[in-house]
């Protein structure tokens, strides 16, 4: 079976179902000197509005435009001066959501952290509001790898004690369901 690059259908879709469908699938990151692929352990996703840990609900801004846009695009932000954080928006046009990628396995190797996954793949701002869709510069894929509902844990997000009852709404995904 050929490796199947995800499109904007995929990504326009329910949150919570992309997020949770995203487990098992590949990033790929192609940087002019090679291409590295990691599969999907462990997702978060971000819901709307309403979703208190979701950056749109302080509403739209400069930064979050590319949550409002179509489905598929990369949101890639710094925190902390630091760090890029991954993200891949989802849903319909104008309905801020997104998902973001906490962790992959390369070639055995866990990467385990949202930052620690950015810098080892040489993500950063630069490839925020990319067309995911595309299979350039970054991209997922599917490689017929079936992960059953019963290997994928679900926990509260990491990270964002501020939104109250949103922190500990069970929107993290992880494959083999051991917290990392």
């Amino acid at each position: 079976m050929a490796d199947t690059i995800l499109s904007k259908r995929y990504f326009n879709r329910p949150t919570l179902t992309v997020a949770r469908s995203l487990v098992g699938k590949y990033l790929v990151r192609e940087n002019g000197k090679g291409t590295v692929a990691g599969q999907i352990i462990e997702v978060e996703a971000y819901v709307g509005p309403e979703d208190k840990a979701c950056h749109a609900s302080k509403g739209r801004t400069a930064r979050t435009e590319v949550l409002f846009g179509p489905p598929g695009m990369s949101y890639v932000y710094l925190i902390y001066g630091m760090y890029h954080m991954l993200n891949v928006v989802t849903e319909r046009m104008e309905f801020p959501a997104a998902v973001l990628i906490r962790a992959i396995e390369v070639d055995g190797e866990l990467i385990d952290g949202p930052g620690k996954l950015c810098r080892a793949l040489g993500i950063d701002g630069s490839l925020n509001r990319l067309d995911m869709t595309h299979g350039r510069s970054l991209w997922f894929e599917d490689r017929g790898v079936r992960v059953p509902s019963k290997q994928v844990g679900t926990f509260p997000r990491i990270g964002v004690d501020y939104a109250g009852i949103w922190a500990k709404k069970p929107w993290r995904f992880r494959l083999g369901g051991v917290v990392g």
